[in-house]
């Protein structure tokens, strides 16, 4: 049945570009075909003279090459045998077999004289047509039908109301005829998309006779019906196609819209071009009366077992502004994304994977995120990519990576480019070790040794100039090599003892000298770049203890049986050397503008950054706390289990006291924690950084503790986050809906990837008609102190935000959903969008309005839920969407 598939789907496609409708189209189905062979009853088999029938029977009968041939025939019911006109009637899990060819149905009646099978269902005591035929032919899949007659011998057959699935879509035909040499003619045909015998809310045509040979597809008149009227003034009346068996080249038809800003518009009208079974393209463009314009080249690959991917590149040309004011022009826009993935089994111990999207950081905003008004497209403010490469060298031990990657903030139009970054990484190893070593290892054999070295070429600047000269100069390089040595040790039963050494060592191609001018405006300070080969090291020593301190206490109160509190406090000795210190030769000093001596880093501002400046020599430390209960719970079978509920998770406050500095010795105290409310639905995250000196007059801190003036410490910075949802099954449904997709898709195409991976991060991008509803917030709040020159004190900021999503089933197939939230700071409610949703069983209808802000709009999409069809939808959309 593929063969007359490819005639109804072009058809299809034949009348898109010139109607959409929302169909209603007759029945085709036959309940009762017009032979009293279909009228049996089935409640009373004695009035036919019946026998049991007992398993399986054969019948003899001899081929035209003489040869005997078997027919294979089976009834769970029963069978009779009409002896005088050779005539064997089967009733009930009827099944005959013959060659290739296999039928089963609830009444089958074998001709042996004429060959020719008949087979039908039966009406049961309900009045149902039951036991419809399933036909198997040879070379072809088992197909329901309301009946048939086959002629086993001249392998041609005639069937009545039969409907098949093909990639989403059904046919149906009132008689569909097969002969000997495998072509068909159909008589009342119908494509549709709803799977039901009499179809609803469908686009659909009727082909009134049609063939269908090895070659070519001839069809004649084809006709719309809507609400059950034939719509035949504007019916094809002829039609002829030659039949491929591969993919081939071809138009593809155009969709029409409106946008306030570019007016009516004829989009993504383009070409399909397939070059081989490895990789096709399309060509696509779109055109709009006010004059704007956009192209789009995108190619998609695979070779199976191996790699797979695409790019897609497009270019935008607006107009903006009122035509004949000075204002007015075009934008010129352009965006580039490449993906590409290696299976792993592939080429095991080296990888390769591919994520670009770069280009003007207009372009969404310019061409509405290509005409989708996407809500994510649109509010973005950056753009990334990375080409990554790796492979593992030495039975693992010795691991390569290099990577290329861009990352582009779209408001300040900065551009960051990697090109490219490397990185071997040599596993950490016991030198002093023996393989053949016996017993536990002493404690020199415990000190490990690893290795690493990276290197960077990178550049920050401007989009508008990142493709001329001037931007090569702005390149900066180097390489970095580390060595860790550390040594782990237990101490006195309850200590761990840690002790390291880290050697840095780092290479540049150029490095910096500051000075002064003598201008006509005075003296300036300038910066110049000197080339050449210079290696700047550092190394640092580090020996610590830590241990843990478990506090049991039992409050008795309520639930609660017993307070768990484990402390787990560390402290560790540091030093430094003052790589400033002339001998290093890592720092210059100079007379600056002002007359006074200035001291810099000859690798200010190197990619790896340089030696630091001055000696340390300090303790650093950290506490960590974790608190929990052990509550009694009735679920217990018992009825006197109990279970563990954490109360803080992960307070860890830490810091870092140096003997050496001359002056403010203390560093900051940073603290972070998390914990969990309402049985582990509430995901509560805190962090913050306590500041214990003064500050004076400009600001500036002072070797003077807070708690000296009744203050423990201030509070420089606090955050705080935490999300909710009142109905976690809808998380776990969403999540399982998107394994279930991604199973039974695994050649997923790359639009049907990037769909799941926003329903993934978009918790209203799946719309889910078994979860009732859904109601689900995030709250997250940032305080920080500035200090304010002009009132000469610290100034409290911050910034909260509350985001809700949700939705509700009004109807089981009606389902409202919403998205919004509210900026304290800002004192403004974020985009707000809600959307309405109603499942068609064939169909999906969707409205979509963003009642206010810059991107107001409204939307109202119909579409086909048959994969074939995917680009079959009906769209109406109003943007008030500005430039």
């Amino acid at each position: 049945m593929e063969t007359p598939t490819r005639l109804l789907l072009l058809l299809v496609f034949l009348f898109l570009g010139t109607h959409t409708v929302f169909a209603q189209v007759e029945s085709t189905k036959s309940t009762a075909i017009n032979t009293q062979d279909t009228v049996l009853n089935a409640n009373d088999t004695t009035t036919n003279h019946l026998k049991i029938a007992s398993g399986k029977d054969t019948v003899v009968m001899k081929g035209e090459s003489g040869l005997e041939t078997v027919v294979t025939i089976v009834a769970n019911d029963s069978s009779w045998n009409e002896v005088s006109k050779n005539i064997i009637h089967l009733y009930k899990g009827a099944k005959v077999k013959y060659q290739e060819f296999e039928l089963a149905a609830d009444y089958i009646r074998l001709d042996r004289n004429t060959n020719i099978l008949f087979a039908s269902g039966m009406m049961d005591h309900n009045g149902k047509y039951v036991g419809r035929p399933v036909v198997l032919f040879p070379n072809d899949t088992p197909k329901a039908v309301d009946s048939l007659r086959y002629n086993y011998k001249s392998q041609e057959g005639k069937t009545f109301g039969i409907m098949t699935e093909v990639d989403g879509g059904f046919i149906q035909a009132r008689v569909l005829r097969k002969n000997l040499y495998d072509e068909m003619s159909i008589f009342k045909g119908l494509y549709s998309t709803c799977d039901l015998p009499e179809p609803h809310t469908h686009f659909g045509i009727h082909i009134t006779k049609g063939l269908v040979t090895d070659k070519q597809i001839i069809a004649g008149p084809s006709y719309l019906v809507v609400q059950n009227i034939p719509l035949k003034f504007i019916a094809l009346p002829f039609g002829f196609f030659p039949k491929q068996d591969k993919k081939s080249s071809g138009f593809l038809f155009p969709s029409f819209g409106d946008d306030v800003a570019r007016g009516f518009g004829l989009r993504d009208l383009g070409w399909y071009l397939t070059f081989n079974d490895y990789w096709d393209s399309e060509l696509r463009g779109s055109f709009y009366s006010k004059g704007s314009w956009d192209a789009s080249v995108r190619t998609n690959y695979m070779v199976n077992y191996k790699y797979s991917g695409g790019f897609n590149i497009r270019y935008a040309s607006t107009k903006v502004g009122t035509e004949g004011a000075s204002n007015y022009g075009s934008n010129k826009d352009f965006n580039v994304t490449w993906n590409h993935t290696q299976r792993q089994e592939a080429n095991p111990g080296t990888s390769f994977s591919a994520s670009v999207n770069f280009g003007t950081a207009s372009y969404f905003q310019n061409t509405g995120a290509n005409s989708t008004y996407d809500y994510d497209q649109l509010t973005r403010n950056n753009m990334s990519s990375s080409i990554s490469y790796g492979k593992v060298f030495a039975d693992g031990k010795v691991n390569f990576t290099s990577s290329l990657s861009h990352r582009q903030d779209m408001a300040s139009g900065k551009v960051d480019l990697e090109l490219p970054t490397f990185a071997l990484n040599v596993s950490t190893f016991n030198p002093f070790d023996s393989k053949d070593r016996v017993g536990e290892q002493k404690w020199y054999q415990r000190i490990t040794v690893g290795y690493s070295l990276q290197g960077r070429n990178s550049i920050s600047t401007g989009d508008s100039i990142l493709f001329k000269k001037e931007a090569l100069k702005q390149f900066t390089n180097g390489f970095q090599h580390n060595i860790p040595v550390s040594l782990s040790l237990n101490a006195f039963k309850y200590f761990q003892f840690n002790t390291s050494m880290n050697y840095t060592e780092r290479w540049y191609l150029q490095t910096i000298r500051k000075g002064v001018d003598n201008e006509l405006n005075g003296y300036v300070d300038v910066r110049d770049t000197v080339s050449g080969f210079r290696r700047a090291y550092d190394y640092s020593f580090s020996s610590g203890l830590s241990t843990k301190i478990y506090g049991m206490m039992s409050p008795k109160i309520g639930k609660i049986e017993a307070v768990r509190h484990v402390v787990t406090p560390s402290v560790n000795f540091n030093y430094r050397p003052d790589f400033s210190d002339p001998r290093f030769g890592f720092y210059k000093s100079f007379i600056d503008q002002n007359g006074r001596l200035s001291e810099y880093s000859i690798f200010d501002g190197a990619i790896f950054g340089g030696p630091s400046s001055g000696r340390s020599m300090g303790i650093g430390f950290s506490v960590d706390n974790n608190i929990e209960a052990k509550v009694r719970t009735e679920n217990d079978s018992t009825g006197k289990g109990t279970k563990k509920i954490p109360i803080l998770q992960g307070l860890t406050f830490s810091g870092n006291y140096n003997f050496a500095a001359d002056s403010l010795k203390l560093s900051t105290i940073s603290f972070s924690g998390r914990t969990s409310l309402f049985k582990e639905k509430i995901n509560l995250n805190f962090n913050g950084t306590f500041d214990p000196y003064e500050l004076d007059y400009r600001g500036q801190r002072i070797d003077r503790f807070t708690i000296e003036s009744g203050k423990l410490a201030r509070l420089t910075n606090f955050g705080l986050s935490f999300d909710y949802s009142f109905n976690p099954d809808a998380a776990k449904s969403r999540s399982g809906n998107i394994d279930s997709m991604r199973n039974s898709m695994p050649n997923m195409t790359k639009e049907q990837s990037e769909a799941l991976s926003r329903i993934s991060r978009d918790p209203n991008a799946f719309v889910d008609f078994n979860i009732p509803w859904n109601l689900a917030g995030s709250f997250s709040f940032q305080y920080n102190k500035e200090f304010d020159r002009d009132l000469r004190r610290e100034v409290a900021k911050y910034s909260a935000t509350v985001q809700v999503h949700g939705d509700v089933n009004v109807t089981p197939k009606w389902k409202i959903q919403f998205n919004s939230g509210y900026d304290f700071k800002q004192k403004e409610v974020s985009m707000t969008r809600f959307s309405i949703y109603r499942d068609l069983h064939c169909w999906d209808m969707s409205v979509g309005w963003v009642p206010f802000g810059r991107y107001q709009s409204y939307n109202i999409t119909i579409r086909a839920k048959a994969s074939v069809l995917q680009d079959l939808k009906l769209t109406k959309r109003n943007s008030h969407y500005t430039y």
